[in-house]
């Protein structure tokens, strides 16, 4: 319960940081200091190590490098959860689990239902399945002991299997052209990681070092980037050697290290350069369009619709329980809030439509607002509900 306790006021914090770069960016991109923010955006930064260079503006390198070392501790955590933790065994992942695929179906529905016409348009079909937990989390830790500790570790549950939805979809939906030289590189690194683990190497630099090579040939390779670092996660040993030295185990270390940078540095960031939406070309008549539609809507009432509706067939089937302590309200409450896609669905968005002035920043507009309805919704229940002494 105390791995929960600071794991769920670490994540809080993020949430309320986010908010605040949101903000800051918005204001940025409609103010005269625009084209700076623009400028910060395209600064180009360039490596290169004799014939090999990578050179990408400043915005891509946020994307497809440090959003990889989001998901490499998005890994570690799904790699622990399915070994040895909430999804460990089916009695504790069946709630969160079928929850998890109603809210990444019935939005994806919603979204196609407007777009199914527009064979273009289709690409953004996964913007409205994500689920944000740093917002999520940030906004439950203004209501404090009224929400139980066992809807809290069931959004958390939820977020995961959510993160892992989000990684079957990007490999499998927006992948470019394959380069079989790059992949061939990949999976001979993946095979030496694959035997550092197996003979028991616990050296964090060797795990780097290959990871770097990972990065670069799935980066080049036509796969997204950002898998490398969940790829890596599953290489690395989650138990030590020896349970005799009592020293931590190499995921559970990284997995420690890096949540403090990707909270506090690599979220906001992510949030600060990818949320300046230019308001002063929208209108209603461009957020009625079908793309903001599906996607405010596939938010906002996809994910409630899927994760509560999903959620009531399972309890009342009796494939799972209600969460200790919890009433269906508070239930649906914890549900809205699956609807703050915010983060992954503007991962998804830039993944999807590369050029922000195919939609003049309606679909990202979109998914503030849908992730804003549904934080301001389920605040509200849950705020007016029965309260819980239970934490």
């Amino acid at each position: 319960m105390q791995r929960l306790k600071e794991f769920y006021e670490q994540e809080s914090f993020t949430g309320i940081l986010l908010m605040l770069v949101t903000i800051a960016a918005l204001l940025l991109k409609n103010s005269p200091l625009a084209e700076v923010y623009n400028s910060f955006l395209h600064t180009p930064v360039a490596v290169q190590f004799g014939a090999l260079k990578i050179a990408k503006p400043l915005l891509l390198w946020i994307n497809d490098g440090l959003m990889a070392v989001f998901f490499l501790l998005v890994g570690l955590e799904v790699k622990r959860e399915l070994i040895r933790g909430n999804l460990s065994s089916w009695n504790q992942a069946a709630l969160p689990v079928i929850a998890a695929i109603g809210g990444m179906l019935v939005p994806a529905l919603i979204y196609v239902g407007f777009n199914h016409q527009e064979p273009a348009s289709l690409h953004g079909w996964a913007i409205p399945t994500a689920t944000d937990i740093a917002f999520a989390l940030g906004i439950l830790s203004l209501l404090g002991n009224r929400v139980p500790a066992s809807l809290k570790i069931f959004l958390l549950a939820l977020a995961i299997i959510d993160d892992l939805g989000a990684i079957v979809i990007i490999a499998l939906f927006y992948t470019s052209d394959l380069s079989l030289a790059s992949i061939a590189v990949a999976s001979v690194t993946l095979l030496a990681l694959f035997a550092l683990n197996r003979f028991g190497v616990e050296r964090r630099a060797a795990y780097i070092l290959l990871g770097a090579v990972l990065w670069v040939s799935v980066l080049k390779s036509g796969v997204h980037a950002t898998l490398a670092g969940v790829a890596l996660a599953f290489m690395i040993p989650l138990e030590t050697r020896s349970a005799k030295t009592g020293k931590k185990a190499l995921a559970a270390q990284l997995e420690h290290d890096l949540h403090p940078w990707v909270s506090f540095m690599i979220l906001p960031l992510f949030a600060f350069v990818n949320a300046g939406i230019d308001l002063r070309g929208l209108s209603l008549n461009q957020l009625a369009t079908p793309v903001p539609l599906g996607i405010m809507l596939g938010l906002f009432i996809g994910k409630q619709v899927g994760v509560f509706g999903f959620s009531w067939l399972a309890i009342k089937s009796g494939l799972a329980r209600l969460p200790a302590a919890s009433n269906w309200r508070q239930l649906y409450g914890v549900c809205l809030m699956t609807g703050i896609g915010f983060t992954m669905s503007l991962f998804i968005d830039s993944l999807a439509f590369t050029d922000d002035a195919i939609y003049q920043y309606a679909d990202k507009l979109a998914i503030v607002l849908g992730s804003l309805l549904s934080g301001v919704a389920g605040y509200l229940v849950l705020r007016f509900g029965p309260s819980t002494r239970q934490t």
